[in-house]
């Protein structure tokens, strides 16, 4: 690596934060997160103010109370165990399975296991169930594959994390991903519905040896890839401007850095159609050698209000860098072979 990015990654490894020290030595330095200073480090995550407000809400039952459900943007505990398994948190913490079972009941209600095809667009939501219409499946499936990733990080939830995988396998559309669009004409996945699942396949498959969710994880793969990560594949043009901004958390959505993000842990980061993402990124590199976060999808706050997230995730500005966002990036070019 070059002086520049070695003082970097210095500067980081002297973060107060344990959590950005933490992806940096398992991510970019390639350390095991097994060994026993990993272990320690993640100990430490445990315990920091970072995760305390995660978990402020979390009751002596176990259960992080929220305003409606789980899904309560962005406190529920589906969004609360997302940030704990992206941070390092140490897996098989026994006092998180009453929120993980919550999680699951969600996901895994009745509801997910009924299909109907309507036949007028009122019957779409006047039904229990996942509608399917010019035969697929209109599900935001980002909700089970975020889950299925973040179970299978904090290994929680037991085998009926294997139910949400099914689920996902269940949903895909011919083309490899998802959507949730209940128009009849809508035919093309959801780069915001495939992202995650994908995530969450490709760690099964890894995990649990499993062929079928290796296979759905390289077809999901292929809805970005064919598309360079940003680009129509009719004329190349840009899909969305938003996807060009950097973020963290992302949450639901994507943006160029989360797509490499989970090119890289998927395995296909090497990918030649990667390259044109890849170099945008590292345009958006500052004089300092980091990344900004350009633009946030929260506000802090400890009121339960939507749209609020209980931590900070750094300063937000095109010429500020953003440590969490600086971290990723650094991961997906160390994994891309561009930090030498």
């Amino acid at each position: 690596m070059d002086k520049h990015t070695l003082d970097l990654i210095d500067r980081l490894l002297k973060s107060p934060e344990p959590s950005l020290r933490w992806k940096v030595r398992v991510n970019v330095l390639d350390e095991d997160p097994t060994s026993p200073a990993l272990r320690k480090l993640s100990r430490e995550i445990k315990g920091s103010p970072r995760v305390r407000a995660l978990l402020s809400r979390q009751g002596r039952d176990g259960r992080i109370a929220s305003r409606r459900g789980v899904y309560d943007k962005w406190q529920g505990a589906h969004w609360v165990l997302a940030a704990l398994a992206d941070l390092g948190y140490p897996p098989g913490d026994r006092s998180l399975v009453p929120a993980a079972k919550d999680v699951l009941d969600c996901w895994l209600d009745d509801y997910y296991f009924r299909e109907f095809e309507p036949t007028t667009p009122a019957q779409v939501y006047q039904k229990k169930g996942v509608p399917v219409i010019a035969g697929r499946h209109r599900r935001c499936a980002s909700q089970q594959g975020n889950a299925l990733w973040s179970l299978l990080k904090l290994d929680l939830g037991g085998k009926r994390v294997d139910q949400l995988a099914e689920r996902l396998l269940h949903w895909q559309w011919p083309d490899g991903g998802w959507n949730c669009d209940k128009r009849p004409m809508a035919d093309t996945s959801s780069f915001h519905e495939t992202l995650l699942p994908l995530r969450g396949l490709a760690l099964h498959a890894r995990l649990t040896k499993s062929k079928a969710s290796s296979r759905a994880s390289r077809r999901a793969a292929e809805v970005f890839l064919e598309r360079h990560l940003y680009k129509r594949r009719t004329n190349k043009k840009i899909i969305n401007p938003e996807f060009l901004l950097l973020h963290y958390p992302a949450y639901w959505h994507y943006d160029i850095l989360a797509g490499l993000k989970v090119m890289a842990e998927a395995g296909f980061i090497t990918d030649p159609r990667c390259g044109d993402a890849l170099d945008l990124l590292e345009s958006r590199r500052l004089p300092d050698g980091g990344w900004s976060a350009e633009r946030r999808y929260y506000k802090v706050s400890s009121a339960l209000n939507n749209g609020c997230d209980y931590a900070d995730w750094g300063p937000v500005g095109k010429t500020k860098m953003n440590e969490w966002v600086t971290g990723d990036a650094l991961y997906v070019l160390r994994s891309a072979g561009r930090l030498a």
